[in-house]
């Protein structure tokens, strides 16, 4: 395992503050995620949004965190790898990471594990940006970083690139138990949500809910998230 990182306390973009507004609400998120999968232990899922810019990579590592803080071991995996941005939000390095995994340049997974400095979460960064993000996705080498992972962690949480972009989302469906789709108030229109939509239950992925972010809550000038 790589060595421990510290947290960045600037810019960071994770909650500040176990009773802040923010991280409430992410929390009601992770209880409506844990109701969603009442039958069954949530054991992996993925974030993903409509576009760019609307908040899910933010969104992918503040669940890590609240998960986190129930005591579950958790592993946050950067799967964006056309414009990965986990690797500064926690401050740490990217020389290896999921891309060296995927492409058979890492023989075991401890070897791209970083410790992040929250307890109990630790992460995958992106690796080196590979031409073929999404052949690396869906070759057989995710199912065996799958089986790796649940042998150690609680929950899998992946963050992946817009749906309506590129099919890198789609890739990873068949192994996860669902997907978080994140739209932002005033910038997703209803038709790109909906066919975000079409196309995450084309592909089979069991939509676990959305998460409205940055909406503007009356008298109160404050990111809004919530689970619906």
């Amino acid at each position: 395992m790589v060595r421990k990182q510290t947290v960045n306390k600037k810019g960071s973009y994770l909650v500040n503050g176990r009773h802040s507004l923010a991280a409430e609400q992410y929390k009601t998120i992770r209880t409506n995620l844990e109701f969603a999968s009442v039958d069954r232990k949530l054991r992996s899922f993925f974030v993903t949004s409509p576009g760019p810019g609307e908040g899910k990579s933010t969104t992918a590592a503040n669940l890590a965190v609240v998960f986190s803080e129930q005591g579950k071991r958790v592993i946050l995996i950067d799967a964006d790898m056309r414009k990965p941005t986990l690797h500064y939000t926690f401050s740490s390095e990217n020389v290896v990471g999921l891309s060296n995994y995927l492409a058979g340049q890492k023989t075991s997974v401890t070897n791209v594990i970083q410790e992040t400095g929250v307890k109990n979460l630790d992460i995958i960064t992106s690796g080196p940006v590979p031409p073929n993000p999404a052949e690396l996705l869906g070759g057989n080498s995710i199912k065996t970083l799958m089986n790796e992972l649940k042998s150690t962690y609680d929950l899998i949480i992946f963050d992946t690139p817009p749906v309506l972009s590129v099919t890198d989302s789609q890739l990873l469906a068949p192994h996860t138990e669902g997907v978080v789709l994140v739209v932002r108030s005033r910038k997703t229109r209803r038709e790109e949500a909906n066919k975000a939509k079409e196309v995450l239950l084309h592909s089979r992925a069991r939509i676990l809910g959305a998460v409205l972010n940055g909406n503007e809550m009356e008298k109160r000038k404050k990111n809004y998230y919530y689970y619906a």
